[in-house]
């Protein structure tokens, strides 16, 4: 369960950190951060291996890179959700689901 809390707390400290750093990606306070961890592990636990399976014959077309534009629309979609959480334009979201996804992968090695 602590390593459950610590994981979460990080990809907040994530969320917060790519609303810094990306153009575009507005980040209102912590809380807010956090609602969107929450939205993003629930996500990528249930609802995120229902769309690569359904969106399996096209990732196998494009190799994978199909990955990186679902990963986008998804932080799009809690970015709806999250109303502390404003994205402007496709770009901005895509790069900051590519960051999340490499600090997720650094947070999950550590």
């Amino acid at each position: 369960m602590a390593e459950m809390f610590l994981r979460l707390i990080a990809l907040t400290l994530c969320v917060l950190f790519i609303g810094f750093i990306v153009p575009g990606i507005t980040v209102n306070g912590f809380f807010g951060a956090f609602l969107a961890a929450c939205l993003i592990a629930f996500i990528n636990t249930f609802i995120k291996p229902v769309l690569l399976f359904l969106t399996l014959p096209v990732n196998i077309l494009t190799l994978g890179i199909s990955i990186l534009f679902i990963n986008a629309l998804l932080f799009m979609f809690v970015a709806k959700i999250v109303p502390q959480i404003q994205i402007e334009n496709f770009i901005s979201a895509f790069i900051g689901a590519l960051l999340l996804s490499v600090l997720s992968v650094g947070i999950s090695i550590l």
